[in-house]
């Protein structure tokens, strides 16, 4: 099991350490970084500034969010950003929830989630790929565009620029069965936001195939980078507060009471009663009880903290099953360099 590091999204503004957490990655053989964008930075932009100052760490989007972007838009930043870093780059993309893309984003949610990534992947790949004009009657991604407002001048056209890679590896955060299912036909990984290494059930049956899929001849590899808070420390009741903390933001905050995909899937793994009562102190504004009515179990199940020896142990786990890919959601150089020597 490889090790990346994860420094998602900024809050007020640049994380001075990110840079110097990002060398030191690289400096103890951590595989990759990978950056984030929500409503506020994008995803590319430090991650370039990243890739200036590193050699070999492969560089990642946990996510780009899809409608931030038409899907060309992204092919272009991917394949200018993989030529700029000499072959590093992992294209992770997700199509965020209603909140986002209505309310931040200005454009509608897409009433078949599931038809509108599979589109947009095939726009990427097509890009990527260069064998001829991007072409696509899709329901909601159209190249050229024949719309009833257009001119219908447009024409089918491929990137001026040939691709480093057309193979570079596309990979898809999904939550929902159907989703999970779906990308592991037609993404070459899957970045699990909350991973149970104990209960993948979860995710739905498609991930009982997931081994087939790693294995599958001429596929190549295909990636499980779920994403974890990693903390070594001596209070694990302490070292969890910040897991909460992210969980009662993305539970209660991260969608609307009635669409809220990280409420729902907190609701499959056995903590639905949880789930609507996080959500219902979010939104009325009682952000610090919501954080508190994180269940303890359910954030120590889903990341690694604790003392050295506990982590090392828990760590057994996610070696076990199908994981390829560790994200830590690490800060601090110390918890950086243990994660290192346990996983070597």
């Amino acid at each position: 099991m490889r090790l990346g590091l994860a420094l998602g999204y900024w809050g007020r503004g640049p994380d001075p350490d990110h840079v110097a957490l990002a060398r030191e990655a690289e400096r103890l053989g951590y595989d990759s970084v990978w950056t984030a964008e929500s409503w506020g930075s994008d995803a590319f932009t430090p991650l370039t500034w990243i890739a200036a100052q590193t050699s070999r760490i492969r560089l990642g989007t946990a996510v780009a969010q899809m409608a931030a972007r038409p899907p060309t838009t992204t092919a272009m930043q991917a394949l200018t950003l993989d030529h700029l870093s000499g072959g590093r780059l992992l294209l992770g993309l997700g199509l965020s929830g209603p909140q986002v893309v209505e309310g931040w984003y200005g454009r509608p949610f897409p009433k078949s989630p599931l038809t509108a990534t599979r589109e947009y992947v095939d726009v990427v790949r097509q890009v990527l790929r260069r064998a001829g004009p991007v072409e696509l009657a899709g329901r909601f991604h159209s190249h050229p565009y024949r719309g009833p407002d257009g001119t219908g001048l447009g024409r089918a056209l491929k990137p001026i620029t040939h691709p480093l890679r057309p193979d570079l590896p596309v990979l898809l955060g999904a939550e929902g069965p159907k989703n999970v299912a779906q990308t592991l036909r037609i993404a070459d990984g899957w970045l699990p936001l909350y991973w149970a290494p104990n209960r993948p059930e979860v995710y739905g049956p498609a991930v009982a195939g997931l081994s087939a899929a790693q294995g599958a001849p001429g596929r190549g590899e295909f990636l499980v980078a779920p994403m974890a808070q990693v903390r070594i420390c001596d209070d694990v009741a302490a070292g969890l507060l910040p897991v909460k903390a992210m969980l009662g933001f993305y539970i209660g905050g991260m969608g609307h009471a009635a669409r809220n995909f990280h409420a729902d899937l907190m609701a499959r793994m056995g903590y639905e009663k949880e789930a609507r009562r996080i959500q219902e102190l979010f939104l009325s504004g009682r952000r610090e009880e919501a954080v508190l009515a994180v269940p303890d179990a359910f954030a120590d199940e889903i990341s690694l903290v604790g003392p050295r020896e506990r982590v090392a142990e828990r760590l057994q786990a996610w070696r076990a099953g199908p994981v390829t890919d560790l994200l830590a959601l690490v800060r601090d150089p110390h918890t950086l360099r243990v994660l290192a020597e346990l996983n070597s």
